[in-house]
């Protein structure tokens, strides 16, 4: 397939970004904190601080880390938080101690922590304290020796952080009672981590930046192992893209996406970080009231978000009293954009909604539409520098424009393979190109468009569910005989779970198996709808169909 899409950049050719212009992330922070020492960089409640603080914090938390725990490089190191102010001081500091990050969901129930854990062998653990009575449950299970432990206003000093504190635990009793006895506290950390000289750890760029967790077409989480070059260049590609629009140290940007998952971690975290902006930290985007009071005080100019975000956003009614001034582009990934809401966003914001594709495997950007005002909604964009894709058809035969095929990705983002699962790895990468397992097509100026996606998976709200984990958990309960879990279309959410149910015992409930599922998964990954069956269809080996099932369910629902 002819690689035409090069001319869509403003200047005509494709742009040769310097990939190697830092050798580890940790040259890459140091750059920033040396030309914006005086920048705010984070934002989160009220509380700033800046680069230059930044660079402290981060050095006293490595400081703690090393001297203290006595970690060393290489081992993993799992942060389990919302967006505070913790987290990027927590994120940096273990990199500049050579660890490798394992981030994880907070919402994750005790069995998911328990898998990702186990698999990763995390040393050691930051937590905030809402979600540290989960972590009890499992921690004698796992070879996680070091827990820090923070309260949510632990960053913000003073009164407010004393009284935010006070008000999660013990009026809005967010926190249940938890032992972890030899956990030592966030601010005792920071304490401990003054009285040592820092100490620069060496990292090459072939080093393991972090384990970032994804599904698989067999429901297992696997940890991508996404190093130092894979992130480090995916910055940069981004960071190309964007400096037609962006100004150093002029940006101020949402980040209401949580900066655990890859797209804000890249995107928001250190693609911004890149650029000195001032990155204003939501910590909780689903209470939207306060949301958009937080966002009408700041003049900000980027943000980014999934679909159902910014739908929830356009439907308050008190979005369109924002002031939309400073704002130059919106960023959607995750999950489609739809098209009716790009085209109200721009409508009422006076900007463009620009979409973009990736994934965790690929650090994660791949695609993004053009900022120079070619952007075409309803299209994932244009491969970004130093990226190659192709289409291609089951035999692995190349496909033409206008032609649908698999999706395969092919550049210096891409990850190192998968931890420990060298047949998964080999799976998913052949001769260097990844194979996303989307389908997707490209139109006459280079644009792609994903029609399809990876097999079976259901997208809830740009978080990826994959049917093999919520069939396991269902199919234990012991009033089931089979299930089959597919998705079905919903407004809000892009998709839900649909769990069609064989029941062993007649006495099952859908409400049974909602309560049941709600204490053991996450909550996006819990079945919407239950339908129950008599049977369900089957391949010849007894394999359970969920295409039929899908099939099935769209001409009569179960």
């Amino acid at each position: 397939m002819e690689k035409i899409w090069c001319k869509n950049y403003p200047s005509g050719v494709k742009p040769n970004t310097d990939l190697n212009k830092f050798n580890s992330l940790v040259e890459f922070f140091e750059n920033g904190f040396k030309k914006f020492p005086d920048k705010i960089a984070y934002e989160n409640m009220g509380k700033k601080i800046t680069y230059s603080e930044l660079d402290e914090l981060t050095k006293i938390f490595s400081n703690f880390l090393i001297h203290n725990l006595k970690l060393k490089k290489g081992d993993r190191f799992a942060i389990q938080t919302p967006n505070v102010l913790q987290y990027p001081i927590v994120l940096y500091g273990a990199l500049r101690s050579g660890l490798i990050v394992v981030n994880t969901n907070p919402l994750y129930t005790p069995d998911e922590m328990l898998h990702q854990f186990k698999d990763s062998g995390c040393k050691g653990i930051f937590i905030l304290s809402n979600f540290a009575s989960n972590l009890e449950k499992i921690i004698g299970k796992t070879s996680i020796q070091h827990i820090i432990v923070s309260d949510l206003g632990d960053m913000l000093g003073g009164l407010k952080g004393s009284f935010v504190n006070f008000a999660v635990k013990y009026i809005k009793r967010m926190v249940p009672s938890y032992n972890l006895p030899s956990s030592v506290r966030f601010k005792d950390s920071l304490k401990e981590g003054k009285k040592h000289s820092f100490n620069k750890i060496d990292i090459d760029s072939s080093d393991i930046a972090f384990l970032q967790y994804t599904g698989g077409t067999t429901g297992v989480s696997k940890g991508a192992m996404l190093s130092h070059k894979n992130v480090i260049s995916n910055v940069m590609q981004v960071s190309e893209c964007m400096d037609i629009l962006l100004e150093d140290g002029e940006e101020v940007v949402i980040t209401a996406l949580p900066l655990y998952h890859i797209f804000a971690l890249v995107c928001n975290s250190l693609v911004m970080f890149n650029f000195g902006a001032r990155n204003i930290l939501i910590t909780n985007p689903r209470d939207m009231k306060n949301f958009i009071k937080e966002i009408s005080n700041q003049k900000f100019s980027i943000i980014t978000g999934v679909n159902t975000l910014f739908n929830g956003l356009l439907n308050n009614a008190n979005f369109e009293d924002i002031d939309f001034s400073n704002l130059k582009v919106a960023f959607g990934g995750g999950m489609a954009v739809q098209d009716s809401v790009a085209i109200k966003w721009e409508e009422i914001t006076g900007c463009p909604l620009v979409e973009g594709y990736g994934l965790t495997e690929t650090s994660p950007v791949v695609t993004i539409n053009p900022l120079d005002g070619t952007n075409k909604i309803g299209t994932i964009g244009i491969p970004i520098p130093d990226t190659e894709i192709k289409l291609i058809d089951d035999d692995g035969n190349e496909m033409s424009v206008g032609e649908r095929g698999e999706l395969c990705v092919k550049g210096p983002q891409v990850m190192e393979g998968y931890w420990n699962r060298k047949d998964d790895t080999d799976d998913v990468i052949k001769d260097g190109w990844l194979l996303t397992g989307d389908i997707a097509v490209i139109d006459s100026d280079g644009f792609l468009k994903i029609v399809d996606r990876k097999k079976e998976m259901v997208l809830v709200s740009g978080f990826n569910v994959f049917p093999n984990e919520v069939e396991n958990v269902i199919s234990s309960h012991p009033k089931v005989l089979e299930v089959g879990v597919i998705g079905v279309e919903d407004d809000k959410t892009t998709e839900a779970v649909k769990a069609v149910i064989v029941k062993k015992d007649d006495s099952l409930t859908s409400d049974e198996i909602k309560i049941y599922c709600k204490e053991k998964l996450t909550n996006y990954k819990c079945p919407k709808h239950i339908g129950f069956a008599t049977e369900l269809p089957k391949s010849n080996v007894g394999k359970i169909l969920r295409r039929l099932i899908k099939e099935k369910d769209l001409e009569s629902p179960y």
